[in-house]
């Protein structure tokens, strides 16, 4: 996936409505104000964020350093690394996991969706 001048790459993971997981390719527009509640960086990993777990709310995660490989239920896989925004919206079912692919560091800004608000992700 290549940014432009008007997106930046994503890829969100949803909930289906039986319960399992997915996710899809697509992009985010620039310079498009958001509905936001607040933010926090995160450099710490717990054990159980690696095993299959749903997202606690619907939430943008930036990714400033490391390479992540994500799995979803039908063990689907692909990757999250700086410069493509990763769109959380699997709050209800199986959820999603991940593994750290380079290096022993994932360093990630979390911003989350305010509720009801648009998540402004166009799918390729």
């Amino acid at each position: 996936m290549k940014s432009t001048n008007e997106f930046i790459s994503a890829i969100r993971l949803v909930s289906n409505p039986d319960g399992t997981s997915t996710f899809e390719i697509g992009k985010i527009p620039t310079l498009k104000r958001m509905n936001t509640t607040a933010f926090w960086i995160s450099t710490a990993t717990e054990e159980w964020e690696k095993d299959a777990h749903t997202a606690p709310r619907r939430q943008y995660v930036v990714t400033l350093k490391g390479n992540i490989l994500f799995k979803v239920s039908n063990g689907s896989t692909f990757h999250i690394e700086p410069g493509i925004i990763l769109l959380v919206e699997d709050v209800e079912g199986e959820g999603h996991s991940w593994e750290m692919v380079n290096g022993e560091e994932w360093q990630r800004l979390y911003i989350p969706i305010a509720d009801h608000a648009d998540d402004f992700f166009v799918q390729d």
